[in-house]
This record gives structure tokens, C-alpha cells and sequence, in this order.
């Protein structure tokens, strides 16, 4: 099964009499898992076992949680020191007076000082992480099916992309025939220019060719570009999970293969084939790197 490491899920229920909504994003990260949860203060100490609960099933991608608390959340979570407030407000007041200065926007500039404004100490009841747990298991499962979902469209596509690879292999080989009668036709021509047709060689003619022709032979690059291509849509449709790292591998061992040919290909058309193939491994780096 394919997976993309994109997606997407929320879930809500209620907690003590008050809603707490759970939103996952998930996009793609060369890091393995590179995990954010933002929660209220108050369930710090339940951090380790939601990020090992999204760890252990979302396992790659760039991955924020952001877990919230509606509903008198401002007043379970914050609380205001009004005796040091007022104990400001006199004084602020009085020094205003003294200076001439006016008293009516005083409140702004007090709720800035320190200690006045600070966190409450509630602490969390024995079953709210059991209740966190449910609803973040169900955006989780709902990052999954996002996940799936995109991971189906993206095997459909690395498919069509592995088939126009080998379908531009096939004409390379077409293509290479014709180079090489080319090639032994061009370097007969060009000897006989030079030196009269009874004075020469064929022997040692056809074994000069033979040689040059073998340094530019890509059968054997050809039968490699094949096998990864084979190899990676067997990884492509396999149960395996995690295999986003393993087709980059093979992605790169294509372009090694797609680059050699070209290199040694010295003719135009088998070139624009080239760069063909080499279009369709850019659009299947691009899709690898957003499997999980």
C-alpha cells in the first residue's frame, strides 16, 4: 500500500463539560518524523504519550497538532492577580496625578507588568488523557484515510510514469540500431576520403569499428534501466508501509543509468529521448519525495 505523508484530520468531543477540538496537518519531510503539538499548559505532562500515540501510526512527515479548549478555556488557563492589579492601578494613578498626566488608559499598561497576568494551576482529572487519546485517535485515523487516498492517485501516477520510461527505453534500442549502421557508414566514408578503397584494411577496418562502437554502447545500461524500472514498481505495489526512502534510492539509480546514455549516445534524436526520460524521473522524484 502506497501512502502519501500529506493530510489532513480533526476530530472533537467533550472533556469535563467542555469541547476540545483536535486538528492534525501533515505535509512531507526528508527528516523521518518532525513532530509539534500545541496543547493548553495544563496537559503538559500527557505530551510523551500523545506524540508516542501519533508517532506510532503517522510515523513520517512534517506533522503540527494543535489541541484546544473551548468554553471558559481563558478562565481554566489564565488567571489575573487583581490584588497586584489594583495595587498598580493606585500607584500608576497617583504618579499620573502628581505629573499631570491622564488616568484613563492605565489598564493597557498594567496588564503588561509582570506577574499580573499568569497560569492557572488546575490540574488535569484522571480520565481526560483517556479522553484526549480518543479524540486524537480519531483525527489520526482521519490523517490515515487522507494519506490513503492520496497514496492511490500517486501509485496510478508513478506507474504511468515508469511505463513512459520503459516505453522510451524501447525506442532507444529501435534508435541505437540505426545509430550504429550510421556510425560504421560515416567512418567508412571519411577513411575513403582519405585513403583509396584497395589500400585499405577491411580487417582491421571492422575491428577499429568494433572498438568504437563498444565504447558507445548502452545494452548494458539499457538492461539495468529495465530492472530498476521492474524493481521499482514491485516496491511501488507491495504491503510494505514505509518506502518512501527506498524508491528515492532507485529513483536516483535510474538517473544514473538515464544519464550514462545519454552520455554515450552522440546522436540527436536518441538525445531528445533522453530528455524525455529524464522529465519523467523529475516527475517521479517529486512524487517519491511525498511518499511516506
Amino acid at each position: 500500500m502506497l501512502k502519501s505523508m500529506t493530510g489532513f484530520g480533526k476530530a472533537s468531543g467533550k472533556i469535563d463539560g467542555r469541547t476540545l477540538n483536535v486538528e492534525i496537518k501533515s505535509l512531507n519531510s526528508q527528516k523521518g518524523l518532525d513532530l509539534s503539538i500545541k496543547f493548553p499548559s495544563k496537559y503538559r505532562e500527557y505530551e510523551y504519550a500523545l506524540r508516542n500515540k501519533t508517532a506510532n501510526v503517522l510515523q513520517r512527515g512534517k506533522i503540527d497538532i494543535f489541541i484546544t479548549l473551548e468554553d471558559n478555556t481563558a478562565s481554566s488557563e489564565l488567571f489575573l492577580n487583581k490584588e497586584l492589579i489594583k495595587s498598580y492601578f493606585e500607584e500608576f494613578k497617583q504618579i499620573a496625578i502628581e505629573v499631570g498626566a491622564s488616568t484613563e488608559n492605565l489598564l493597557p499598561t498594567i496588564l503588561k507588568m509582570p506577574d499580573v497576568i499568569g497560569e492557572s494551576h488546575e490540574v488535569p482529572g484522571e480520565d481526560e488523557l483517556k479522553g484526549i487519546e480518543e479524540i486524537l485517535g480519531r483525527a489520526i485515523q482521519e490523517v490515515e484515510s487522507f494519506r490513503i487516498n492520496e497514496g492511490k492517485s500517486l501509485q496510478t501516477e508513478m506507474h504511468l510514469r515508469v511505463k513512459n520510461i520503459e516505453a522510451l527505453s524501447a525506442q532507444l534500442i529501435v534508435e541505437d540500431g540505426r545509430r550504429v549502421t550510421e556510425i560504421r557508414e560515416r567512418l567508412r566514408n571519411n577513411l575513403e576520403a582519405f585513403i583509396p578503397k584497395d589500400k585499405i584494411d577491411m580487417n582491421r577496418f571492422e575491428q577499429e569499428v568494433i572498438y568504437y562502437i563498444e565504447k558507445l554502447d548502452i545494452t548494458e545500461e539499457l538492461t539495468r534501466l529495465k530492472s530498476h524500472c521492474t524493481y521499482f514498481i514491485s516496491i511501488i505495489d507491495d504491503k510494505e508501509e514505509l518506502k518512501g526512502r527506498k524508491l528515492n534510492f532507485i529513483a536516483q539509480e535510474l538517473g544514473r543509468e538515464i544519464n550514462t546514455v545519454g552520455s554515450k549516445a552522440n546522436d540527436a534524436i536518441m538525445q531528445k529521448i533522453v530528455v524525455n526520460m529524464k522529465d519523467e524521473l523529475e516527475k517521479i522524484k517529486e512524487q517519491t519525495n511525498n511518499i511516506l
